[in-house]
C-alpha cells in the first residue's frame, strides 16, 4: 500500500512528538534524581566540612594535650629530682638533729642533776646555819647570865671587904670573859644573818635553775620528738619519690599514646580533606549535570512539546507579566518611585531570627502582590509557593501561609516566616537573576528543622520599564 507524502509527514511529526514527550518525561525524572543526588552530595559536603572542623579541633586539642603531657613529664622529672634532693637533705638534717638533740639532752640531764644536788646541798647548809644561829643565841644567853653572875660576885666582894678581894678579881675576870663572849656572840649573829641572806638568795636562784633545767629537759624531749617527726618526714618523702617514679611510666605511656593519636588524627584530617576536595568536585559536576538537565528540559519545552511542567511555566510567565504591569503602573501613578522600587539597601528588622529585612517598597508589594501570588496556589495541589524575588534573591512579600509573625522559636520561624528574607542559594539567585523566558530548576527545599522536600522551581523574569527587577518563582512538589 502506498502512503501519501502528507500522511507520511504527519506520522513522522506524530512519532517525533511522542518521542520528545517521552524524552521530556524521562528528562524530568532524571532532573529530579539528579537534584536529589546533588542535594545528597551537598549534604555530604557540609557533613565533611563539619567533620573537618571537628577533626581540626581534635588535632588542635591533641597537640595541646601532647604539649601538656610533655610539660607534665618534665615537671615530674624536676619534681622527682627535687624530692630526691629534699630526701637527702632531710636525711642528713635528721641525723644531725638527732645527734645534737641527744647530746644536748645528756648535757641538760647532767646540769639538771647538778642543779638539784646544789639545791639539796643548800638545804643542808641552811639547816646547819639555823643550828649555828640557835647555838649563837644560846651563847648570848650564857654571856648575859655570866655578866649577871659577875655583877653579883662584884657586889658580894664589896660586902666582904678585904677578905673578898680575891673574889673580886675572879668576878672581874668573869665579867671580862662575859663581855668577850657577848661580843663574839654579837659578831657571830651578824655573820650568821649575812650568811642566811646569802643562803636564801642562793636557794631562790637554785630553785629557778632547777625549773629552767626541768624545762630544758622537757624541751630536749620535745626536740627528740621533732627529730622523730623529721625522720617520719624523710620516710614520707622517700615514699613520695617512689610514687613519682611509679607515675612516670603511665605518663610516658600516655605521652606515647597521645603522640599516636595526634598522628592518626593528622592522617585522618588529610584523608578527610581529600574526601572534601573530591566531594567539592562531585558537587560542581553534579551542578553541571543538573544544569544540563535543566537546559534539556528548556529545549524540550521550547520545542513546543507539552510536558507536565508546561502549565506551571505558562503560569509563571503570565504572573511575571502582571507584576511588571503592576510595578510600571504604580510608578506612573507615583505610588512608588523607580529608585524606591529598585531599593536594595536592606535594613535588618530588630529581634528577628532568622533575620528579616525591610526595603522602601514593601507597602506596595504587600498591597498588590499578596493576593495575586496566593491565587496561584490554587493552580495545582502540588504548588507549595508563589513569590517574586529581586536579583539578590530578596523575597519582600510571600504567600499568606508563609508570612506569619515570628515567634520565639527560630525553627518554627524558618518554616512559617519566610517573607522579607534573602534566599541566595543556587536556586533562589538563579531565579532572580535569570533573563531567559523561563527557568525550570529541580532542588531540595529546606523546610526548617532539618527537613527537606524535593521540589521543582519555575521562574520567569520581571522587567520594569525594560530594567530587570527580578523573577517570579513558583515552587511545586515533585
Amino acid at each position: 500500500m502506498t502512503i501519501g507524502l502528507a500522511q507520511a509527514r504527519d506520522e513522522i511529526e506524530n512519532v517525533g512528538s511522542v518521542n520528545l514527550g517521552e524524552l521530556g518525561q524521562r528528562a524530568s525524572k532524571l532532573g529530579v534524581e539528579i537534584a536529589d543526588v546533588n542535594g545528597i552530595v551537598a549534604d555530604l559536603s557540609e557533613i565533611g566540612q563539619a567533620q573537618a572542623k571537628y577533626i581540626q579541633s581534635a588535632v588542635s586539642a591533641s597537640q595541646q594535650m601532647d604539649r601538656a603531657n610533655q610539660r607534665l613529664s618534665a615537671s615530674m622529672g624536676e619534681t622527682k629530682q627535687s624530692a630526691d634532693r629534699a630526701r637527702d637533705v632531710l636525711s642528713y638534717s635528721a641525723e644531725k638533729v638527732a645527734a645534737t638533740v641527744e647530746g644536748s639532752a645528756k648535757k641538760m640531764r647532767v646540769l639538771s642533776e647538778n642543779a638539784i644536788e646544789f639545791r639539796d646541798t643548800l638545804s643542808s647548809v641552811d639547816v646547819t646555819a639555823k643550828k649555828v644561829q640557835s647555838a649563837s643565841v644560846s651563847i648570848s644567853q650564857i654571856a648575859r647570865e655570866t655578866q649577871l653572875l659577875s655583877l653579883n660576885a662584884s657586889v658580894e666582894a664589896a660586902r666582904a671587904g678585904e677578905s673578898g678581894k680575891g673574889f673580886a678579881i675572879i668576878a672581874t675576870a668573869v665579867k671580862t670573859l662575859a663581855d668577850e663572849i657577848q661580843g663574839f656572840a654579837n659578831q657571830n649573829a651578824r655573820n650568821l644573818e649575812k650568811l642566811m641572806e646569802i643562803l636564801h638568795g642562793l636557794q631562790g636562784r637554785s630553785a629557778e635553775n632547777v625549773e629552767l633545767a626541768t624545762a630544758a629537759i622537757k624541751e630536749a624531749g620535745e626536740a627528740a620528738r621533732t627529730g622523730e617527726q623529721l625522720n617520719e618526714l624523710v620516710s614520707s618523702v622517700s615514699v613520695m619519690v617512689k610514687d613519682i617514679q611509679g607515675m612516670t611510666e603511665p605518663v610516658a605511656e600516655n605521652l606515647q599514646a597521645a603522640k599516636s593519636i595526634s598522628e592518626e588524627l593528622r592522617s585522618l584530617d588529610g584523608t578527610l580533606q581529600k574526601s572534601n576536595e573530591r566531594l567539592s568536585v562531585a558537587g560542581r559536576r553534579s551542578n553541571t549535570i543538573l544544569g544540563i538537565g535543566e537546559d534539556l528540559m528548556e529545549f524540550i519545552v521550547n520545542s513546543g512539546v507539552e510536558t507536565e511542567d508546561s502549565k506551571f511555566i505558562d503560569a509563571a510567565q503570565q504572573v511575571a507579566a502582571k507584576i511588571s504591569s503592576i510595578f510600571e503602573n504604580a510608578i506612573e501613578r507615583r505610588e512608588v518611585s523607580q529608585s524606591d522600587l529598585f531599593d536594595q539597601n536592606y535594613r535588618p528588622i530588630a529581634g528577628t531570627d532568622p533575620q528579616q529585612l525591610t526595603t522602601r517598597y514593601l507597602d506596595l508589594t504587600d498591597a498588590r502582590l499578596l493576593g495575586l501570588q496566593d491565587s496561584v496556589l490554587k493552580l495545582d495541589p502540588r504548588v507549595a509557593f508563589c513569590a517574586a524575588v529581586d536579583t539578590n534573591g530578596y523575597l519582600p512579600t510571600h504567600n499568606s501561609i508563609y508570612s506569619k509573625p515570628q515567634s520565639n522559636d527560630p525553627v518554627w520561624n524558618a518554616a512559617n516566616c519566610r517573607n522579607r528574607r534573602i534566599f541566595d542559594d543556587r536556586t533562589g539567585l538563579s531565579a532572580g537573576q535569570s533573563t531567559k523566558p523561563f527557568l525550570l530548576q529541580t532542588y531540595r527545599r529546606d523546610m526548617g528543622g532539618g527537613k527537606f522536600a524535593l521540589m521543582k522551581d519555575v521562574s520567569a523574569p520581571i522587567y520594569v520599564g525594560g530594567r530587570h527587577w527580578g523573577g517570579l518563582r513558583i515552587g511545586y512538589k515533585v
